[in-house]
């Protein structure tokens, strides 16, 4: 059945975000694809609490984070750094109402998990991905930051439902014609 749901994944990105037409069983493109991981990272939010022993800061109430064109707004945000010759963010941790947007999508769950490293965001619970007034709904979103290779499962995990019993489901605008 998950192989099932990452081909119906595949198809509905692809025609969501109106790539092109990869073949079944491949990806869709995600807008994202060459975003500058290499930016600097904005943050602001109501409260800071900085954690330097566990080298982290929880960022809480109101939290907007900006890296070039891309924004994510959440209740929450952990951010794990490293402290070698200054400081160095290695992941973000987002929660609460976590939307994501990118100047032609916009993305919505309730987590969300940017690992700087590697360059790949994961949205969780009750993700919804749109774009124009496309859109395509799961369980779990993953971006590669590198490649614009974007993945949606149905997912089941606890707390992490789409309301759909682990199904990938969307709605597609078609071309409008004149008779």
């Amino acid at each position: 059945m998950k192989k099932t749901a990452s081909v119906s994944a595949a198809l509905a990105l692809t025609l969501a975000l109106g790539s092109g037409g990869p073949a079944v069983g491949q990806a869709a493109t995600s807008a994202l694809k060459g975003h500058n991981t290499n930016a600097p990272v904005d943050v602001a939010a109501d409260r800071i609490e900085v954690q330097d022993r566990a080298d982290r800061a929880v960022f809480s109430g109101d939290v907007e984070v900006t890296q070039a064109d891309l924004t994510l707004n959440a209740a929450r945000l952990t951010v794990a750094y490293s402290n070698n010759r200054g400081i160095q963010i290695e992941r973000l941790d987002a929660s609460g109402g976590v939307v994501l947007r990118s100047p032609s999508e916009t993305a919505r769950s309730q987590f969300a998990i940017y690992d700087l490293n590697s360059k790949v965001i994961t949205m969780l619970g009750q993700v919804t991905l749109t774009r124009g007034a496309s859109n395509v709904n799961g369980g779990r979103l993953v971006l590669d930051l590198n490649s614009g290779r974007a993945v949606m499962d149905g997912g089941n995990a606890p707390g992490t439902g789409n309301g759909a019993n682990g199904r990938v489901t969307g709605t597609f605008t078609v071309p409008q014609r004149g008779d």
